[in-house]
């Protein structure tokens, strides 16, 4: 008796009934990171996204979604909710 590999069976003459069959396909999904799948440049302040730089810490946005800043916002569309927000905000520059 020898331990030699056995040629492959062609699927037809495979015992199925005991075995399992895999069938390896690529993953075609879009990897996102952690705060991506909103996918929105968000409102907050100056000195907050360059304390978080220096810190890591994360930040609050005005519509209140809480992230580690790490993705050019130019690149993503403005968040809805913190537009409004940012629109009702009082200009301290308008003296009326």
């Amino acid at each position: 008796m020898t331990n030699e590999p056995q040629p492959p069976q062609p699927l037809e003459e495979l015992d199925t009934s005991t075995s399992t069959l895999t069938l390896e396909r690529p993953d075609t999904r879009e990897q996102l990171d952690e705060g991506d799948h909103e996918r929105f440049a968000h409102y907050v302040r100056k000195e907050k996204i360059l304390e978080s730089a220096m810190s890591g810490d994360p930040v609050i946005a005005l519509c209140g979604k809480v992230w580690v800043p790490g993705r050019d916002p130019s690149k993503f569309p403005v968040c809805p909710e913190c537009q409004k927000i940012y629109d009702g905000i009082p200009d301290d520059n308008n003296d009326d």
